[in-house]
């Protein structure tokens, strides 16, 4: 009967032993989170990677979380058949009131364990709840074109924002690392139609307009340097006629010189000159009636050849 006692006690002691020993001694990897909690209560100080030790449980338990990066989805949700699109959760209106399809990609991590773990009791549901107002208050404000066509961009970069200030305001521990809009679409094709008719005769007209800006550029280049030779021209025919006109101011002071040291005959050979200019093809003859001598006219032609100077 002792025999058997002795027994009994030694095989729980060994149980005890190796579930005290099984329990109180586990490793972190570099991958994850470990959070210690002591009666339910959580330590404030992360493990760090290795072999660690705890008492036994129910006194100490360990709580291990991935430090990957996830992704959550909004409007949709991947299958092993493909794509499920929830239209209930995508459709929305915007802030020209037309309704439209729109889905969203979360990319997100854990960055502060004990918060996710005991701030709440559900984060992530918490964290899809923020993005579905994030994305229904930005698509509200925007217009059906923003949303469909080149304001996409504007949009998931206001999502972001708003999303990872509502997440900081909850303080479950996350951080939002990527939001990519995904597709945006009009509820019907009946609609897509219409819509992309009315693109693209918007499109036309902008392609019209740039052709007329391109064409009215054209002229005013045109005209520009029209107007630059015009006064290119002007300047110089400027230039000529003043330095024309000092020309003939140096001429007529030349002349004026000669006519004071001798004007009779100054004003002869001004007589002549103007002969020779008003009659060029004339024969002109300066006569003398009071001469007594033989030769009673001179012929001016004889003069302008032989004694131009």
């Amino acid at each position: 009967m002792k025999k058997k006692l002795a027994t009994v006690l030694i095989v729980i002691v060994v149980a005890l032993g190796f579930f005290v020993a099984t329990s109180s001694f586990y490793t972190v990897d570099q991958a994850e989170y470990a959070v210690l909690t002591t009666f339910g209560v959580p330590s404030t100080e992360v493990m760090t990677p290795g072999l660690k030790f705890k008492l036994p449980y129910p006194i100490q338990s360990v709580r291990k979380l991935s430090r990957e990066t996830f992704s959550l989805t909004f409007g949709y949700e991947e299958t092993r058949d493909g794509v499920e699109v929830h239209e209930n959760e995508a459709k929305m209106i915007t802030g020209d009131e037309n309704i439209i399809m729109a889905d969203l990609e979360i990319q997100w991590k854990i960055v502060d364990p004990v918060a996710f773990l005991f701030n709440t009791q559900d984060p992530v549901d918490i964290l899809y709840n923020a993005a579905s107002s994030s994305l229904r208050g930005v698509i509200g404000s925007s217009t059906v074109d923003e949303a469909l066509t080149d304001g996409r961009t504007d949009i998931m970069n206001e999502v972001r924002d708003n999303l990872t200030k509502l997440v900081d305001a909850y303080e479950i521990g996350i951080a939002i690392v990527n939001v990519n809009l995904q597709d945006v679409d009009l509820p019907t094709q009946e609609v897509s139609d219409a819509f992309k008719t009315v693109t693209s005769a918007r499109e036309e007209r902008l392609t019209k307009i740039n052709e007329a800006n391109r064409y009215r550029n054209e002229k005013i280049n045109t005209a520009e340097g029209t107007k630059d030779a015009l006064i290119s021209r002007a300047e110089g025919e400027k230039v000529a006629k003043i330095e024309k006109a000092r020309g003939d101011v140096a001429r007529f002071n030349a002349i004026y010189s000669e006519y004071v040291n001798n004007k009779e005959i100054t004003k002869q050979r001004l007589t002549i000159e103007t002969l020779q200019q008003v009659l060029p093809n004339a024969k002109v003859y300066i006569m003398d009636e009071e001469s007594n001598s033989t030769i009673k006219y001179l012929p001016l032609e004889g003069l302008t050849k032989g004694g131009g100077n």
